[in-house]
C-alpha cells in the first residue's frame, strides 16, 4: 500500500515538473538570462556598440565610479537616487490613500452610476504616459491653465510658477522662511556626505518634481484602485452585518475590519508602487530630461544616460544592477516590516 502511495506520488511529481517546465523555460531565457548577461558586462567596458565580445574585463570597476570614486558618476548617481527617493516617498503614499478611497466609494453598494465613475478613474491608467506628459507639458506652462485656475481662485495673487523650470526644493523653500539658508546656516550643512552637501540631501523633491509627481500620482491611481475594489469586492458581505448588528459605526468598520482584511493587498499595492516610483524614466525624459538642475534625474534615466547617450553600456548596466539591488531590499524591508505587524 505505501508502495503504491510513493509510486503515485511520484507519477504526480513528475507531471507538475511536465506541466511547469515551459514557463521555467521562459522564465530562465527572458528574465534569468538577461539578468546575468547585465551583470557580467556590468564589469566590463561594454560601449552598447562594438560586438560584446570586444568588451574588456574591467571588474568591479564601475561599480566603484558609482558609489566610491568622488567625481560628476558619484554625484550624478547620487543625486538621482536621493531625486527618485523623494519621489517614492511622495508618490506612492499619496496613489495609496487615493486609490483606497476611490476605491471604497465605487464599492458602495447604493451608489449610482458605477460603471461611469470606475471608468472615469481607470482611464488615466491606460493612456500613453507620453500623451499625458505631453499635455501636463501645456497645463504646466507659465501660462497654461494650472497658474491661470490657481490665479483664478486666488483672486489675481498668485504668481504664475515655472513648474517645468524650478529647481528649488520644498524643504529649502520652507526653511528659507524661518531665515535658513546654506550660507547661515549650520557649517554640517556645507559637509559632503556620498558626493552631495548634507543641504541637498535635505533639500526636499523640487518644484519641478513635485509637478511630475502629482502627474504620476494621477495616472497610476486607477490601476491601485482596481486591485483594491477587487479586494473589497472578496470580503465577505456577513462579516459587514455582524458588524452593523454589534453597533459598529462606519468608521469603526472601516479601521477595525476593512483595513486589517486588506493587509495582504495593501502590502501588494505599496510593492507595485515602490518598483514603478523606482523605474520612473518615460515622464522624466519627455518632460525635463533631467533638468533643471538636475532636480529630475532618476535612476532608471541615468541608466538611459550613460548606456544609451553617453555609449558607456557597462556603467549603464551597473547602474541598472543598483537599482535592481535597491528595490530588493526595499521590498524584503516592506516584507519584514509587514510580518512583525502580523
Amino acid at each position: 500500500m505505501a508502495t503504491g502511495i510513493k509510486q503515485l506520488d511520484r507519477e504526480e511529481a513528475i507531471a507538475g515538473w511536465i506541466f511547469v517546465t515551459p514557463a521555467l523555460i521562459v522564465f530562465g531565457v527572458f528574465l534569468v538570462v538577461p539578468i546575468l548577461f547585465a551583470f557580467w558586462y556590468s564589469l566590463t567596458d561594454w560601449n552598447g556598440i562594438s560586438p560584446p565580445s570586444q568588451a574588456q574585463f574591467v571588474g568591479l570597476e564601475n561599480y566603484r565610479s558609482l558609489l566610491v570614486e568622488k567625481g560628476i558618476r558619484q554625484a550624478d548617481f547620487f543625486k538621482a537616487l536621493k531625486n527618485t527617493t523623494y519621489f517614492a516617498l511622495g508618490v506612492v503614499p499619496l496613489q495609496t490613500a487615493i486609490a483606497l478611497v476611490l476605491a471604497t466609494v465605487v464599492n458602495q453598494r447604493y451608489l449610482c452610476f458605477k460603471g461611469f465613475f470606475r471608468t472615469a478613474y481607470y482611464f488615466p491608467s491606460i493612456t500613453s504616459s507620453i500623451a499625458i506628459s505631453l499635455i501636463f507639458l501645456f497645463l504646466y506652462q507659465k501660462s497654461g491653465l494650472i497658474n491661470r485656475t490657481l490665479e483664478w481662485i486666488t483672486f489675481g495673487r498668485w504668481e504664475p510658477v515655472t513648474w517645468m523650470n524650478d529647481a528649488r526644493g520644498l524643504i529649502h523653500i520652507l526653511l528659507e522662511q524661518f531665515g535658513v539658508t546654506l550660507r547661515g546656516g549650520p557649517a554640517f550643512l556645507h559637509q559632503n556626505v556620498l558626493g552631495l552637501r548634507v543641504w541637498d540631501w535635505i533639500s526636499g523633491p523640487s518644484v519641478t518634481l513635485t509637478a511630475i509627481m502629482l502627474m504620476n500620482t494621477w495616472t497610476t491611481i486607477g490601476t491601485m484602485m482596481v486591485i483594491f475594489l477587487a479586494a473589497l469586492q472578496d470580503i465577505p458581505s456577513f462579516v459587514y452585518e455582524a458588524a452593523q448588528i454589534d453597533g459598529a459605526n462606519g468608521w469603526q468598520t472601516f479601521t477595525k475590519i476593512t483595513l486589517p482584511l486588506l493587509r495582504p493587498t495593501l502590502f501588494f499595492v505599496v510593492t507595485l508602487g515602490l518598483i514603478g516610483t523606482y523605474q520612473v524614466f518615460d515622464q522624466i525624459y519627455v518632460m525635463t530630461a533631467g533638468g533643471p538642475a538636475k532636480t529630475t534625474l532618476t535612476m532608471a534615466y541615468i541608466v538611459y544616460r550613460n548606456g544609451f547617450r553617453n555609449s558607456e553600456m557597462g556603467l549603464g548596466l551597473a547602474t541598472a544592477i543598483l537599482l535592481f539591488v535597491i528595490i530588493f531590499v526595499l521590498t524584503l524591508l516592506q516584507r519584514r516590516l509587514t510580518e512583525v505587524q502580523d
